[in-house]
């Protein structure tokens, strides 16, 4: 097991952070999300067998940085520790989307 020097590190988090908003927070995946979730008006059905608690914790779970930015994190930090390279290539255009998306978010306020 080894430790990703710094600028892996900023990489690695980048990556992470930027796939947790995609599939936390992005307008993009927001109706993959509620299908998953069932809190949409679309997939409310009477006959359920999913606990609407389960879905509401669920969503909650999927918005959460400190919860699903965890596991995130540890995917990413765990495919480095397999494929160090490659990761690496994977995560940098997440990491060049994540500066932009950042950077948007800084500039347009």
């Amino acid at each position: 097991m080894s430790v990703p020097d710094w600028w892996e590190t900023i990489l690695l988090a980048g990556a992470a952070w930027r796939v947790f908003y995609l599939l936390g927070e992005d307008d993009l995946l927001d109706r993959p999300r509620r299908y998953v979730t069932r809190l949409g008006k679309a997939w409310q059905n009477e006959g359920d067998p999913v606990d609407s608690a389960y879905r509401l914790w669920l969503g909650q779970f999927l918005q959460c940085p400190y919860c699903l930015g965890l596991w995130v994190a540890l995917a990413w930090w765990g495919a480095w520790e397999i494929w160090p390279f490659e990761t690496l290539v994977a995560g940098t255009p997440l990491m060049l989307s994540a500066v932009v998306v950042g950077a948007h978010k800084v500039l347009a306020s």
